[in-house]
């Protein structure tokens, strides 16, 4: 099979021949689409706290298709999906929905999970409720725009860049602003925070008491340190979440909201942003999008 291999931190993609997976007592799913998560892109230049031994074949997250022609998404052990054929757990297998496309079954559960799991199982949210989402136009952001108004919330969006503005409205939140314009005496019920760094710390202050910044990433560095006396003094709270660590301990809560998920997408509710498709071939391009933070929603790869 043809798959893309990072072969050195910072290095190119090389696009060459690859031994076949192996099943394993796993799937072996033909790779229609694959998305790209930010986690890649970290992973390439030797920011990620858990770094992967290289050679590898990244891509945590694909849609395509198994031998009989089932239609499935996937979420991968780690990696593997920027190829043309990929082994998962057959626990990680979930049956792609008739209406949607390839590029949007691999835009889907990793974003719409790191995005519902936190605003229904880590943050209180009542009817009326005020989130405010901090990347709100990238593949997680839409997602959780998305998420928190099915749940009767209200949504504040945050962006790097005005000409982000209108996908955010679009997509049903009440204000938007880029992060320098974010009113001061903005107050928030939740916030939802793929961002980090100096973002995370002003984020927090923007907290109603009894509010819950839930940190998922850190695309704009790493988390300040924070007091305890600075959370009880104001009566606020953090809460952290990491996808791939509760979907090896708790399997259970994290395929009882898939099962969630897709209902709401069968209604409508929901449905994944596809920004940008490449081939596999353009893979450089496509990770050059995604780390310029120009991109909007998913970047998806066609192998």
């Amino acid at each position: 099979m043809r798959a893309a291999l990072l072969r050195e931190v910072d290095g190119p993609f090389e696009l060459a021949d690859h031994p076949d997976p192996a099943a394993d007592g796993r799937i072996v799913v033909r790779v229609r689409a694959a998305g790209i998560n930010f986690a890649d892109v970290l992973i390439r230049r030797g920011r990620y706290p858990q770094m992967p031994e290289l050679p590898v074949v990244l891509g945590s997250e694909i849609a395509g298709e198994l031998e009989d022609g089932t239609r499935v998404m996937a979420i991968t052990p780690g990696s593997g999906g920027y190829a043309e054929l990929v082994a998962v757990d057959r626990a990680q297998v979930v049956p792609l929905p008739d209406h949607a496309s390839f590029a949007e079954g691999a835009a889907f559960l990793l974003t719409f999970l790191t995005a519902y799991i936190p605003l229904t199982r880590q943050v209180r949210l009542r009817p009326g409720s005020t989130v405010l989402v901090t990347a709100a136009a990238g593949g997680v952001g839409t997602a959780a725009i998305q998420v928190a108004r099915t749940l009767g919330a209200s949504v504040v969006a945050a962006v790097g860049s005005y000409e982000k503005l209108d996908v955010c409205r679009e997509l049903g939140a009440a204000e938007a602003y880029v992060y320098d314009e974010l009113p001061d005496d903005l107050r928030v019920d939740a916030v939802l925070d793929p961002v980090g760094g100096e973002l995370f710390e002003r984020a927090l202050g923007l907290l109603k008491p009894l509010g819950t910044l839930v940190a998922i990433g850190f695309a704009g560095g790493m988390w300040p340190e924070i007091s305890p006396a600075a959370l009880v003094g104001r009566n606020v709270g953090v809460q952290g979440f990491y996808l791939g660590r509760l979907l090896r301990h708790e399997p259970e809560v994290v395929g009882e909201a898939v099962g969630e998920l897709l209902a709401l997408w069968q209604t409508g509710a929901l449905k994944p942003v596809v920004g940008a498709e490449f081939p596999l071939s353009e893979v450089d391009r496509a990770h050059e999008l995604v780390e310029s933070r120009t991109s909007v929603g998913k970047v998806v790869l066609i192998p």
